[in-house]
């Protein structure tokens, strides 16, 4: 939806939420490119309330035509809502609208986070570069804290869902996804499938609450090297916490080209914190089978993304650079992992 289309549906539905301003209007709306699931929009709500003028830097997440993934809106709002006040910092939620009639598709708004950044390239550079064990300690201890929460504060989470079948179904998932969305044959995706499925790791030591994509890139950061926000919940779900701390190891997010993982610090002390955090142990053969799995599902993502922009469904250049960027990466990791690369 253009710029225009859709400021005055959002200012109409801004009004009817907030019926005891006096006047509001919106200001500053600008898309924000980059997110994988989501069309992402920031914006300003300016109302009066009681005489008094307040400003409030909102984020608008709307589904788009098309995705690298499909995800639950809910899911996501309910993850959002679920640590607010907690030690995993997220934005306040403001709205959940499922009903399309108001901006073409459901949405949800936030609160903004402001002056911190995301991008993994500038978090690799000054004045984040100094700050780069601040960052890791909290990057793992906070993941910590998410495989330490409720699982019930996730509602909606998953349904029968227990710490014995979640391998499976995770597997599973992602796998039919690469069977459906492979534009071309993919041996060494089929060959870790296969292994995988051979080699099924130990039930999960804890069912936990998992973020599903938790890496730098969804983690805004401020200059000084806090970390104000965890974001792009909307692959949460309930399963075993070493998804997502493989998921976070994953080669892909080695921004530095070395073996620092996300750029930031060596494999053993970004386990090592989590370790501390979240009181569990990751044990190394479990671990490894999440790290291939990892590997799966990136690959399911990247070749969701190369069959949208083939089939035109979506022409954001992002999509277009993934499959291709990604894809290959993967690749070399599933081999790694398997022992077939030097």
């Amino acid at each position: 939806m253009p710029l225009e289309a859709l400021a005055e549906p959002l200012t109409a539905y801004c009004r009817a939420q907030r019926p005891q301003a006096q006047a509001l209007r919106i200001d500053a709306l600008q898309r924000i490119f980059g997110g994988a699931s989501r069309e992402t929009w920031r914006f300003k709500m300016i109302e009066t309330v009681a005489g008094v003028e307040q400003s409030h830097d909102l984020i608008l997440r709307r589904d788009p035509p098309a995705s690298l993934i499909d995800t639950e809106r809910q899911r996501e709002f309910a993850a959002y809502r679920a640590f607010e006040s907690t030690a995993v910092p997220v934005p306040r939620t403001w709205w959940l609208e499922q009903d399309d009639r108001h901006l073409g598709s459901p949405f949800f708004v936030m609160q903004a986070v402001s002056g911190c950044e995301a991008v993994p390239m500038r978090l690799m550079a000054a004045p984040y570069l100094a700050h780069h064990a601040g960052i890791a300690r909290q990057t793992w201890t906070i993941l910590g804290e998410i495989a330490r929460a409720d699982p019930a504060a996730l509602e909606g989470g998953n349904e029968g869902s227990d710490a014995a079948d979640s391998w499976q179904r995770e597997l599973e998932q992602w796998a039919g996804l690469i069977d459906r969305d492979a534009l071309e044959p993919q041996p060494i995706a089929q060959a870790a499938i296969r292994w995988l499925r051979a080699h099924p790791p130990a039930p999960a030591a804890r069912l936990s609450i998992v973020h599903g994509d938790y890496r730098i890139g969804n983690l805004l950061v401020s200059p000084e090297g806090e970390v104000r926000a965890v974001l792009d919940w909307e692959l949460a779900h309930l399963g075993d916490p070493l998804e997502d701390l493989a998921w976070g190891l994953n080669r892909s997010w080695c921004f530095q080209h070395d073996d620092r993982v996300c750029g930031l610090v060596p494999r053993d002390q970004a386990i090592a914190i989590w370790e501390a955090s979240s009181g569990l142990r990751a044990e190394p053969e479990a671990l490894h089978w999440w790290e291939l799995f990892s590997c799966i599902k990136g690959q399911a993502i990247w070749l969701g993304a190369a069959r949208n922009v083939a089939q035109a469904t979506n022409r954001d250049v992002l999509m277009a650079l993934a499959g291709w960027l990604f894809g290959n990466s993967q690749d070399r990791a599933m081999l790694e992992l398997m022992g077939h690369l030097e």
